[in-house]
């Protein structure tokens, strides 16, 4: 692994790292969880010794589908699109990147924080989303939110995550498949995706009506 000390959000991008703030413009807002996926994603790369990957050198397992996910697709270049970004849903905040060149791989979990701002961000979060906030309670939320976001970006890097080495074979490289038509609806759809009814191939929404399950 490569010996890295970075303590404050400055030292984190020395230039071969997408900027937080490219996280937000793709995102759409700053927030702890895409904070917590900035650091994740930045801690493994450090870790593997590797750049932003130009297609599938770099392999992402998330055990989530939260706001940290869209860190990690920016900083790392793995993506849903490319193949190279997958996602199982075990609601753990607890990532795996595979570098392929270099046959190594690495987890890396999310240290539990008792945020200070926690409770009281609960207890607005519900008026907010609702918009039943005042504008005071409203301001007080966003306030709380960047001062947590903050001082994510800014702990010591031991304090937001645990890294280690892991052992595991990396996942196929994505496919390109042919587009057949379906016999149903006559859209096209990837061969490998087709499912069989009455001897003709068909798409998964015709077969889900028109198959054993939807009979």
């Amino acid at each position: 692994m490569c010996d890295t000390h970075d303590h404050d959000r400055s030292s984190l991008v020395p230039g071969m790292y997408p900027a937080f703030e490219e996280c937000v413009r793709f995102h759409g807002h700053a927030c702890p969880g895409l904070a917590t996926g900035y650091r994740v994603a930045v801690a493994a790369m450090q870790a593997l010794c590797v750049a932003r990957p130009y297609d599938e050198e770099l392999v992402a397992i998330a055990e989530t589908d939260a706001c940290g996910v869209d860190a990690i697709q920016m900083v790392t270049g793995c993506t849903a699109g490319k193949g190279n970004l997958i996602i199982r849903d075990y609601g753990k905040h607890a990532f795996t990147f595979i570098s392929r060149e270099q046959g190594k791989a690495v987890r890396v979990l999310v240290a539990h924080e008792d945020m200070p701002e926690r409770e009281e961000m609960g207890l607005l979060r519900g008026k907010v989303f609702s918009d039943t906030a005042t504008d005071a309670e409203r301001e007080r939320f966003y306030a709380l939110m960047k001062a947590a976001t903050d001082r994510i970006l800014m702990m010591p890097a031991d304090e937001v995550v645990t890294v280690r080495s892991v052992s595991i074979e990396p996942p196929a490289k994505a496919r390109i498949f042919t587009s057949v038509p379906c016999a149903l609806c006559g859209e096209p759809v990837a061969d490998a995706k087709t499912r069989t009814l009455d001897g003709e191939r068909v798409c998964i929404p015709c077969y889900d009506a028109r198959g054993p399950a939807g009979s």
